[in-house]
């Protein structure tokens, strides 16, 4: 999923909380059967090369991968960073080539349409190696899982929560963020008798916003679509999913504006509606505090607050963005691409520097809760909503859904009453199965 860098500063001294792996050599041989990392000491004179995107990774923290991989194995690396005009055809083509880049750094989202060109390496042998004892974060993984295997390993992620105006919740007397469903409900109504303004709503959710719509539906069981063999299936028809869209028609309805209903985030720029004011809560990426204090300089750190978007008991699975290191199936240096790539996944390279200096989430659970004990307030809730994440179908053919957007017209629809909740499902899942399963 294509990103934009935004750098709080944080701490780095968590390294000691995490247990830090070292590479380890032999290999065994099976398709799927679990194998280590081979390893490559003596390779002296060689080099690789990593596509980096744009503000994805500083320098600093490539510097400190590379300076690892060469400690460990003699080779160099070539870094080239990519823009984000055009980057998935050069990346298609790239990769069809018989000197691809060796490893690349790819948008998680995208993963799946790479695979199914057969331009990604199958890493499933030594994904428990390159997992090094932590747990990926489902949001990353999960993307780069196709017909169960895999084909990227995760490198950062960057979530979506609750962002608050903790000065206008305290004078309408709500001096803590909610845990539940409905104490956020509660919460939201004291915010909303507090406040004269016809224009205002206690909680600004656009209609088409399907990233918190789908918090919904996977909270209450429900899901996009399952996939058996070589078939999908899609799931908003299900009791589960008619539960989850229905708790978001009746959340969108309370406490956003009418005129919302139809709507997505830019237009208007929901951080706009935030700055001005007109609203004591939105859902956004952490990039959004500083447009907010951009639009409204007037608002401080100590003004601002974010939590994880409650469910009923415990938080919302959330979407992430973020980005996964792919290894292109056509590299001739595989071995030393493997082992670059276990450092830039490792507990140490994820808690000192993707998460300590470029202050992006980290790609596992266990870093990603260590980290959070360490994130100033104002981020907190980001790191806490990443714990829990869901991704989209691992398809080639889900980006087609998204760029004819069904499935915000989906939301919207549902939002403002112009198709009940079955009837909208209903559409939409025919359009899935029919779009997932093409080809």
């Amino acid at each position: 999923m294509p990103k934009r860098r935004y750098l709080y500063a944080l701490s780095a001294g968590l390294v000691a909380t995490l247990g830090l792996t070292a590479c380890s050599g032999g290999s065994s041989q099976g398709a799927d059967s679990p194998q280590s990392v081979p390893s490559a000491s003596n390779a002296a004179g060689k080099k690789i090369t990593v596509w980096v995107m744009q503000d994805d990774y500083t320098d600093k923290t490539l510097n400190a991968i590379n300076a690892q991989f060469t400690k460990q194995t003699g080779a160099k690396v070539d870094v080239q960073v990519q823009q984000w005009d055009g980057i998935t055809t050069k990346i298609t083509t790239a990769l069809s080539t018989s000197t691809p880049p060796d490893v690349l750094d790819i948008g998680n989202t995208q993963v799946a349409s790479f695979a199914a060109t057969g331009g990604l390496a199958d890493l499933t042998s030594y994904k428990k190696d390159l997992q090094q004892g932590q747990t990926w974060l489902g949001g990353l993984v999960e993307p780069a899982t196709v017909d169960g295997k895999l084909y990227a390993v995760p490198g950062f992620a960057g979530a979506r929560a609750v962002i608050y105006n903790k000065t206008m919740w305290k004078k309408a007397g709500v001096t803590s963020a909610p845990t539940t469903m409905s104490e956020l409900e509660s919460d939201l109504a004291k915010v909303k008798a507090a406040q004269s303004g016809s224009d205002f709503s206690p909680f600004y959710l656009p209609g088409q916003d399907w990233y918190v719509g789908m918090q919904f539906v996977w909270s209450a069981g429900g899901d996009l679509a399952t996939k058996s063999g070589d078939t999908w299936t899609a799931g908003l028809s299900t009791p589960q999913a008619q539960k989850g869209l229905t708790a978001f028609k009746k959340f969108q309805n309370a406490y956003s504006s009418t005129a919302s209903q139809t709507l997505f985030t830019d237009t208007p720029d929901q951080n706009q509606v935030f700055a001005d004011g007109k609203t004591s809560a939105i859902v956004a990426t952490n990039g959004a505090i500083a447009n907010i204090q951009k639009a409204n300089p007037a608002l401080k750190d100590s003004d601002l607050g974010t939590f994880a978007m409650p469910a009923a008991d415990g938080t919302q699975p959330v979407m992430l963005g973020g980005s996964d290191w792919g290894i292109a199936a056509k590299s001739k240096n595989q071995q030393l691409a493997l082992q670059w790539t276990k450092i830039a996944a490792s507990p140490q390279m994820q808690q000192k520097w993707v998460f300590g200096n470029d202050g992006w989430i980290p790609n596992s659970t266990q870093a990603t809760k260590a980290a959070t004990a360490d994130v100033p307030a104002i981020t907190k809730g980001f790191f806490t909503a990443a714990l829990i994440s869901k991704a989209t179908p691992a398809s080639p053919q889900w980006a087609t859904i998204e760029g004819t957007k069904d499935v915000n017209n989906l939301f919207s629809s549902i939002a403002s009453g112009k198709q009940s909740v079955a009837n909208a499902a209903k559409s939409f899942d025919g359009k899935l199965n029919k779009t997932l399963n093409a080809g």
